[in-house]
């Protein structure tokens, strides 16, 4: 007998079907992304919100577990925290209340020396009519009878007696001191005596 040739397969036949089927599945994937998204864009947001599943609820935030050795950390640093903003705070009022004191006592001070300016004035007027007022009764004392000066100065205190007459003109002087009795003089003498040792010497 003879055998029969096999005939041999054309190349390329599987291949070319495998090209169809994938061109097919391609044009049927194409169409049904047209398709959704037209019922996507014809569909309303309600609707959308709809289909779509429902989200899974959220679990609960898992708290955080403070290590026990920790605590005893945190404690003390919110305790020093808490002495130094109470310590802040005492610093602060202390600072206030100082340049609460210092204003009056700047205000004090600019008082004192306007009072000690106003005083120095006034002690300067009563000075300035104190010797007027010694030079108006010196002169007064000059003019007058040195008989009668001298029983007038018989009275004074000593050096009160001295001061007049160590304003006097050397002549009204000598004759006031000429009335006094030697004890009264000899006084009156001694405190002039007195006065002009204390003057420098040059």
């Amino acid at each position: 007998m003879t055998q029969r040739r096999k005939r041999p397969r054309r190349p390329g036949r599987g291949t070319l079907s495998i090209i169809a089927v994938l061109l097919l599945g391609s044009a049927l994937l194409r169409v049904g992304l047209q398709a959704t998204e037209g019922i996507a864009r014809e569909a309303k947001p309600a609707e959308l919100a709809q289909s779509l599943p429902e989200p899974e609820p959220l679990s609960e935030p898992a708290q955080c577990v403070s290590d026990p050795d920790l605590l005893p950390l945190l404690e003390a640093m919110e305790a020093r925290e808490e002495r130094l903003r109470t310590r802040e705070e005492r610093l602060t009022m202390r600072m206030r209340a100082l340049q609460v004191a210092d204003d009056r006592i700047t205000d004090k001070l600019a008082e004192l020396k306007a009072s000690e300016q106003a005083l120095r004035a006034t002690i300067a007027l009563a000075d300035e009519a104190a010797e007027s007022d010694l030079t108006r009764l010196t002169t007064v004392y000059e003019n007058m009878k040195p008989k009668d000066a001298a029983a007038l100065f018989e009275t004074m205190d000593p050096e009160f007696a001295a001061g007049f007459l160590g304003r006097m003109r050397p002549d009204a002087a000598a004759g006031i001191m000429t009335g006094l009795t030697p004890e009264t003089a000899y006084m009156v003498s001694v405190v002039l005596a007195g006065r002009n040792a204390e003057v420098p010497k040059e």
